[in-house]
């Protein structure tokens, strides 16, 4: 599916899953009418590589780290993350949030850690990228406690009322995966409930690829489908979704007017 003016709004294009054919995927990515990829950041070692991805033009990255992380979250790390935050092209901050699910770093270090990110996000001006599962209570307490002057994103949304209510009362965006296509996928009430101006898709690539790729490595491209389904739902052309979502993303990260090029 070919829809102009679409932006991956969250991609891990560092990932080692793509080394073997990023060019392939960057090249689908343009064919498929995708102008920019936010390149997003789990940890200081990624939020390197995302730097250099976002070299090109129509690649953005964040720098931050991840609530699975946050146990390795230490001076050296936060310090790491201040300086990679004033490189223009490093356009946002995380991604970072509270994962209670898998639980990998412990609770007091995720807040403590997500905490400073938002502070972090509000002080340098740029957006932060928000991950929440299972984690509701927190995530709504952090976000209505974090400073003045913040702005992000909710990525990937699939948590419930309260953090939806949290992210949208500070003026966040909530962002759509490929979640939408999937058969048991029960969203609908918060998707209807965020408004034009704070709509956004992405892939979350490599991971929850959307119908009927399902099952398999997620890329750019494919954000498209996400946007036709979110498009469907809120009864709405898949065109007129892509450019209004498009708008979002470049005015929430302040991206510049380019596109993605092709390789050196």
């Amino acid at each position: 599916m070919t829809l102009a003016g679409l932006v991956d709004s969250h991609c891990h294009l560092a990932d080692p899953a793509f080394d073997a054919d990023r060019e392939v995927v960057l090249s689908r990515a343009r064919e498929a009418g995708v102008g920019a990829v936010v390149v997003v950041a789990d940890g200081v070692d990624t939020a390197e590589r995302c730097l250099a991805l976002a070299a090109r033009p129509g690649l953005f990255a964040t720098a931050g780290v991840h609530p699975h992380r946050a146990s390795a979250f230490d001076a050296a790390a936060a310090d790491r993350v201040e300086a990679l935050l004033r490189e223009p092209r490093v356009v946002a901050v995380g991604e970072t949030g509270l994962d209670y699910h898998y639980d990998l770093s412990p609770r007091d270090a995720q807040r403590e850690a997500f905490a400073w990110h938002l502070a972090r996000a509000a002080a340098a001006g740029k957006p932060v990228v928000v991950h929440s599962r299972e984690a509701d209570e927190d995530t709504a307490r952090l976000l209505a406690d974090a400073p003045a002057g913040l702005t992000g994103v909710l990525h990937c949304f699939s948590a419930g009322p309260a953090v939806l209510d949290a992210a949208l009362a500070r003026g966040l965006a909530v962002s759509w995966s490929g979640m939408v296509t999937f058969r048991n996928w029960d969203a609908r009430w918060a998707l209807e409930r965020v408004p034009d101006e704070a709509l956004l898709v992405e892939t979350d690539a490599p991971y929850l690829a959307p119908a009927p790729h399902r099952g398999r490595r997620n890329e750019p491209a494919h954000v498209g489908l996400t946007a036709a389904r979110v498009a469907e739902l809120r009864g709405t052309t898949p065109e007129r979704l892509a450019a209004l979502t498009g708008a979002n993303a470049r005015r929430l990260f302040h991206l510049p007017d380019e596109t993605l090029g092709a390789g050196d």
